[in-house]
């Protein structure tokens, strides 16, 4: 029979930490501690593979209730207590555990095992009474929430309308018979909302909750979590029964979160925060603002309680020994006696990432391939975020903890709903909230920051912000939000929905409108760990740049070349654009020779810049690629200006201007369709691209070999026509200056037709550049600009994994394949690189490495991200 059950206690386990994927992190790490000898509450895991197969079999698999028994068994002898007993009841906590960290995407249950019977057995065995019914009414209401679908807001009414009865305003000055009398309240709410009595088995409530956490799998906000993170619906989360042990039993007792370092800054320090007399769920859910747990304040765990505090650092250290990683640790306090509840690896913000790899490599724990598969591409993206101008005026409102770093500007709003509504019609928000939770995930994602009233740098705010690289700002007590006129009032400053607010991550502000920012400054640690990723990856990592301007700061970033030079970009500048509406309207060749002589030399001066900016690297440019409409007035001022420079009338402008305009100029007359027509124009474009090679190489001493790309070819004849085109014309520059200048000729592939035919176009090519932007477009035959509308559902319903215009599908994948393969075969040395703008995602990067490209090119911003993903790809071969 299939082992479903695994138990851990009293120094054994059965699991251990290498056993994520079947006993979930949490399971695993319990079990890991538990061997470790570390004081950790008996309990069993139920596998992932249970989970999986309750899906498929709609139910129970054989066997599982019966090791659950048998575990249960174990951890009664294990506790001393028994599970339902009338005087020495065992409560047990039932929590999700996935293979990788969800933070509060699934379901807990807390205090389970509790009824009328053992409430009194409970207050006696705890000597506390108050505490026994606080116990009991928690747990109520938990489980409604979570097994029952019972709407939490009934039971904070309930227990919002006591408080205000008694005058007080904590939960703590509630006395037990007024928490007695809450528990009544609370069953008749779970009758009125379900029809049925509250349940008193606790065998009962235990299958209930496991179902419970088993289903939350797929519940929404875990389901929006996947997908952000990429995590397999298939894998089904590990179900982790535990004996609980209590952190608001009184003043000697606590509960916490700690990371062994900063989880902001990277930095090599103790960090948590804790609370007294409190359970768990408060100091992770921010209901209540935390204290630190070390620090010059009189009311840290290390002054509070200097014996556990003590314990606890040094089973900190204990841990990251172990694990060579930086941990995130949960810990209770139950009357002076320290409990671990979990250890995982700490989620962190792309600084405390790189700073913690190139540290720990320095300490010994890791070398510099671990270093770098540590650091994510994506995170690698966050530091590239802009930060606040120093001397920037600013409007400080209100200050709260640094929980996130980095600036984010945009429109207040204060739900979830209303963050992903505004983002998706093209707005930028802020996303304001009393505290969040994990059914706030979708609005998390989509809004530039995040700000809490309440909650901690160790709140579920914080920890999924730091995982998803977004800025925060955490227990701003400062705010007093009125959600239901859409406001915040903040001193004398009154905020509504719509404004424009500013938050700064790394010193807690809340800033009133906009804030100018400036670009990051990037540390020795970001040097380091490029440096390293560059050790281990195969591909290069060119960049999309029409400027000198944006070569430099992609040569900053790293870049080994340019990919992708758009010609087209150039010709709108400055008075450059009359030339070329002049040529494009000219009737004949000789007109249009006469606009592009007034163009020559403006692109040659492009050019020198360009090549001056990458300093010898690589440079790829593609001769002249849109439909020519595009160049063209729209309006009538225009018009009329364009006419009289022209000396034609207005209305046979505006004939012309008619009759080169397409239907879809996507597939029209753009690209080398339009140099076959009219050939003088890559004629001009090749003689200002070798022209201003060759006056570097002569006047500079540069050496260069620059890389003219054709756009758009189909059939093979196309480029066999415009190659010669290209060699003639710079075969007679070279030779009116008189130097030794070499060059490459090659094209773009864009369409279905060149990667099936690639053989027969790759004798005309020295290299080939996929722009796979058009390719995507082509294969699927969707429009980049009009399928918006509709691949949001194609996405949430499955039908495609995700946008193929964001991440390169496999059936483009495969075309660029194809390409690869017949053109190598005629060609062996064809250069193969890609310009599109997947040559940025990190998965898309990892497919290029695979099918054996030389290299990618991406934006200036997304060189860093594309060198780290071409590191991962390689080190995941080996």
């Amino acid at each position: 029979m299939t082992q479903y059950v695994y138990f851990f206690g009293n120094g054994q386990a059965d699991g251990h930490g290498g056993m994520k994927n079947l006993l979930g992190g949490k399971g695993a790490n319990l079990a890991e501690m538990t061997r470790l000898g570390l004081p950790v509450p008996a309990g069993f895991t139920i596998s992932t593979e249970a989970c999986v197969a309750y899906f498929k079999g709609g139910g129970h698999p054989d066997g599982l209730q019966e090791q659950v028994s048998e575990a249960l068994t174990k951890l009664e002898e294990a506790m001393g207590r028994e599970f339902g007993h009338e005087t020495t009841p065992l409560l047990v906590s039932v929590r999700s555990g996935a293979r990788v960290s969800m933070p509060g995407m699934m379901d807990t249950v807390l205090n389970l095992g509790l009824n009328s019977d053992n409430v009194g057995g409970l207050s006696v065995a705890s000597n506390d009474e108050r505490f026994a019914w606080d116990s009991y009414r928690r747990f109520i209401q938990m489980y409604s929430n979570v097994v029952l679908g019972v709407d939490h807001g009934h039971f904070e009414h309930a227990l919002d309308a006591l408080k205000k009865s008694r005058g007080v305003d904590v939960d703590t000055a509630l006395i037990a018979a007024d928490l007695r009398g809450l528990v009544d309240t609370y069953k008749g709410i779970v009758v009125d909302a379900t029809g049925s009595a509250f349940a008193a088995d606790p065998r009962a409530q235990m299958w209930g909750a496991i179902n419970a956490v088993f289903d939350s799998w797929n519940n929404e906000r875990a389901v929006t979590y996947r997908k952000m993170e990429g995590i397999s619906g298939d894998w089904g989360t590990a179900v982790t029964v535990q004996a609980m042990v209590f952190g608001n039993m009184g003043d000697n007792c606590a509960t916490g979160v700690a990371f062994t370092r900063d989880p902001s800054t990277g930095e090599r320090r103790f960090f948590g925060e804790y609370l007294c007399n409190a359970q768990g769920e408060d100091v992770v859910a921010g209901i209540r603002t935390p204290l630190s747990i070390n620090g010059d304040a009189s009311d840290t765990l290390e002054n509070v309680m200097p014996e556990v505090y003590g314990q606890l650092d040094v089973l900190r250290h204990r841990l990251e020994d172990h694990y060579k990683d930086m941990q995130d640790i949960e810990f209770t306090v139950e009357k002076g006696r320290l409990w671990m509840l979990q250890t995982r690896t700490g989620k962190r913000t792309a600084a405390a990432a790189q700073r913690i790899a190139v540290e720990m490599v320095g300490e010994g724990f890791i070398d510099r391939r671990t270093a770098v598969l540590r650091v994510a591409p994506e995170q690698i993206r966050a530091l590239l975020h802009p930060r606040l101008d120093p001397e920037a005026p600013k409007n400080i409102v209100a200050k709260g903890l640094g929980a996130s770093p980095g600036a984010a500007s945009g429109q207040l709003v204060f739900d979830a709903a209303t963050a992903v509504e505004w983002v998706e019609n093209g707005k930028s928000v802020i996303l304001m909230r009393p505290e969040t939770s994990p059914e706030d995930i979708a609005g998390m994602a989509a809004a530039e920051g995040i700000v809490t009233a309440r909650g901690g740098a160790t709140s579920h705010a914080a920890v999924v912000a730091r995982g998803m690289g977004k800025t925060c700002v955490a227990g701003c007590a400062a705010l007093m939000i009125d959600e239901m006129n859409r406001t915040v009032k903040i001193g004398d400053v009154v905020l509504k929905e719509g404004d424009v607010v500013t938050i700064e991550g790394a010193e807690g502000w809340v800033i009133q409108g906009a804030v100018a920012t400036i670009d990051p400054e990037l540390g020795d640690d970001f040097q380091t760990m490029m440096e390293w990723a560059d050790q281990y990856r195969r591909l290069k990592v060119r960049t999309n740049a029409d400027t000198p301007g944006d070569s430099e700061v992609a040569r900053g970033f790293g870049a080994e070349g340019i990919g992708l030079c758009r010609t087209e970009h150039m010709f709108f500048e400055g008075e450059r654009i009359t030339a070329v509406r002049e040529m494009i309207l000219s009737e004949t060749v000789a007109q249009r020779r006469i606009a592009l002589a007034k163009l020559l030399p403006m692109q040659k001066g492009d050019f020198e810049g360009i090549f001056r900016a990458m300093k010898g690297l690589p440079v790829t440019i593609r001769l002249l690629d849109p439909p020519l409409h595009e160049f063209l007035p729209g309006h009538g001022d225009d018009v009329s200006s364009l006419a009289a420079t022209m000396g034609v009338t207005v209305h046979e402008l505006n004939g012309r201007i008619e009759m080169l305009r397409e239907l879809n100029p996507m597939l029209g007359h753009r690209g080398c369709r339009l140099a076959i027509t009219y050939p003088e124009i890559y004629e001009m474009q090749v003689e200002a691209i070798v022209g201003a090679a060759c006056t570097l190489v002569r006047d500079e001493g540069f050496s260069l070999v620059p890389e003219i790309m054709i756009p758009l070819v189909s059939v093979a004849k196309e480029l066999s026509i415009l190659e010669a085109l290209v060699r003639e014309t710079a075969d007679k520059v070279i030779a009116d200056h008189g130097v030794h200048l070499d060059y490459l000729v090659g094209t773009m592939i864009e369409f279905p037709r060149a990667c099936l035919t690639a053989n027969e176009v790759a004798p005309h090519a020295d290299f080939f550049s996929f722009g796979t932007n058009d390719l995507t477009q082509t294969t699927f035959g969707l429009s980049r600009d009009d399928s918006g509308k509709f691949l949001p559902e194609y996405i949430d319903r499955g039908i495609l994994p995700n946008d193929p215009f964001g991440s390169m599908d496999k059936g483009v994948a495969e075309l660029v394949k194809i390409a690869c393969d017949r053109g190598r075969s005629v060609k062996p040395d064809l250069k193969l690189g890609i310009c599109g703008e997947h040559g940025g995602d990190p998965a898309s990067v990892t497919i290029c490495h695979q099918i054996g490209l030389d290299y990618v090119s991406c934006s200036p911003y997304r060189v860093p991200v594309a060198r780290m993903a071409a590191a991962h790809a390689a080190l995941a071969e080996e």
